[in-house]
């Protein structure tokens, strides 16, 4: 599966600016996201949102990990990640905030509003580096937040275009990519996004109620501003 190394996601030129905020999991498909992107010569500035101490430090070290085998890498996509990817991992704590969804009148939804949260922390990081857009390794119908019915939702919580290169892939394609580029490995472990999600949730996003909701535990703003004052800045 060598020939992701060079394959493009876009025709070079594409998109003036190329400067994007990507939301880095620690799992498997991000970083093969972030490649992707710096492939193609876009600035990246990386935000992972931390579940501690609701789960432990594993997901934000493998975010860690995998983001300095990048800037280790050879050939283009290392040669990029060294000029384009931003040695400063902003990384904020949620486990407070999500904590609030798992009642039982808004559990179902539990992954919507994190992913809703999520995004407004990139919209924040996005208007502090003069990013235009939003990068995410969502692929369709992956998990529960990934339908269609439920993007539309999440994504109309930043004013960021989202990019999502791996969209249309599927689970094993991603997984040979990441493999190819060697941080399969590295990003191996449970999905620590699972510690709080139901076992049924919903598929189909009802705007509405996400919305009465998040002002039933004291606003969508009020979370995002919680969340951001308690952010810290890694090194990479």
């Amino acid at each position: 599966m060598r020939w992701f190394l060079d394959l493009g996601g876009w025709p070079r030129g594409m998109v003036e600016g190329k400067v994007c905020v990507a939301l880095v999991s620690g799992g498997i498909d991000s970083p093969v996201a972030v490649a992707r992107m710096l492939r193609e010569g876009w600035m990246v500035h990386p935000v992972h949102c931390s579940q501690e101490p609701i789960t432990g430090p594993e997901a934000e070290q493998k975010t860690i990990d995998s983001l300095r085998h990048i800037l280790e890498m050879e050939g283009p996509i290392g040669e990029s990640a060294r000029i384009n990817l931003s040695r400063q991992l902003t990384v904020v704590p949620v486990a407070q905030q999500l904590s609030l969804f798992t009642e039982k009148w808004c559990h179902t939804e539990y992954f919507i509003h994190m992913k809703r949260l999520y995004c407004g922390l990139g919209d924040v990081v996005g208007r502090r580096t003069g990013a235009t857009h939003l990068l995410t390794g969502e692929n369709l119908g992956q998990v529960s937040s990934q339908t269609l019915g439920n993007l539309g939702a999440i994504e109309m919580m930043t004013s960021l275009q989202v990019l999502r290169p791996l969209l249309g892939f599927d689970k094993t394609t991603i997984m040979h990519m990441a493999q190819s580029m060697g941080t399969y490995d590295l990003s191996l472990g449970p999905e620590v996004c699972d510690a709080l999600g139901p076992s049924l949730p919903t598929t189909v996003a009802n705007l509405e109620w996400l919305e009465k909701s998040e002002e039933r535990v004291g606003g969508f703003q009020n979370l995002l501003e919680t969340a951001w004052k308690n952010r810290r800045i890694v090194q990479l």
